[in-house]
């Protein structure tokens, strides 16, 4: 396991990181009104992995894992994270999904003490409190009033995000970044292709209106479909490659915490492409987020100084 610790570097990694998601994620609305969830999973693994692979040959980076094993676990974690994750951005506002999802540093703490046995200080503690308040204020009365199946969703998301994101740097510390995205579209385009063939095979007999974004057959898609699950592919690539060095150069329970600067960043790109706003509680909830990340990045910067004197 890697020592070293870089938490400043994996701040400005992880705030790429959600610009880029952020964007690119609030296109998945528009995505799901043509295609099936399993179906753009497909597609963009179709998409994503030939352009990983061509700049793995130009500049001859290898892609194989050192540890099969991990890296398939922690893809298979992961993978499941963000179907269920994406399963719910069909019913539910980006920055509501991400809340959700963001109980991750919740499980990561617990994880990181109770399964790891790492000492925790106050300030990631307090850290993780203020976001998680945080992510109650954005959440607001509307998640109490949708508190079902959907609404519930992130949080198991949430769950085995924080677990995957505990594998990057307990169980593949030494792969390349390259290798685990990888192991992540692979596995996403494996769950597509296998959620195709079972809803073709099963031809559920539901009305148009009642199959959605989940049980919705195979399809040819439309032109601005192929074309947003383009923008999916490259996006991830880069996206899911930045917060992947994050975990890897810095702990997770502190790279989970200031990842919860993208819930500011999608609603700022729901904002400027839909017009959606947030309410006061949601706009105090999300300088609570920020906070949280910040103090995170002052504790590393003030614990990482003395150590480079």
């Amino acid at each position: 396991m890697q020592t070293n610790d870089r938490t400043l570097f994996a701040t400005v990694l992880i705030c790429g990181y959600a610009l880029v998601i952020g964007y690119t994620d609030n296109y998945v609305r528009v995505i799901a009104q043509d295609i099936s969830l399993f179906e753009f999973h497909a597609l963009r693994a179709a998409m994503a992995l030939p352009l990983l692979f061509g700049f793995a040959l130009a500049f001859g980076r290898g892609l194989w894992p050192r540890n099969f094993g991990f890296v398939a676990a922690r893809s298979a974690v992961h993978g499941t994270a963000m179907m269920i994750y994406f399963s719910a951005l069909e019913r539910l506002p980006v920055a509501i999904v991400a809340a959700g999802l963001f109980t991750a540093p919740i499980f990561v703490l617990l994880i990181s003490r109770f399964v790891y046995g790492r000492k925790i200080g106050p300030v990631r503690v307090l850290a993780v409190v203020i976001g998680f308040v945080g992510v109650i204020f954005v959440l607001g009365p509307r998640a109490l009033e949708e508190a079902s199946v959907a609404a519930l969703l992130p949080v198991l998301a949430g769950l085995l995000y924080a677990i995957g994101n505990m594998a990057t740097r307990e169980w593949c510390p030494d792969e390349s970044a390259e290798t685990l995205l990888a192991g992540f579209f692979g596995m996403l385009g494996v769950m597509g292709a296998v959620g195709m063939a079972v809803i073709w095979a099963i031809k559920p007999d539901l009305p148009p209106e009642a199959t959605g974004f989940l049980l919705r057959p195979p399809v040819v898609p439309g032109a601005m479909t192929l074309w947003w699950v383009l923008v999916q592919a490259v996006g991830s690539l880069i996206g899911v490659g930045l917060m992947i060095r994050a975990y890897q150069v810095t702990d997770a329970s502190r790279a989970s915490v200031i990842e919860y600067v993208i819930l500011p960043a999608s609603a700022l790109w729901s904002y400027l492409i839909w017009g959606e706003t947030l309410d006061g509680m949601a706009t105090f909830g999300m300088a609570l987020i920020i906070l949280a990340g910040t103090m995170i990045s002052l504790r590393a910067r003030a614990q990482e100084t003395p150590a480079a004197a």
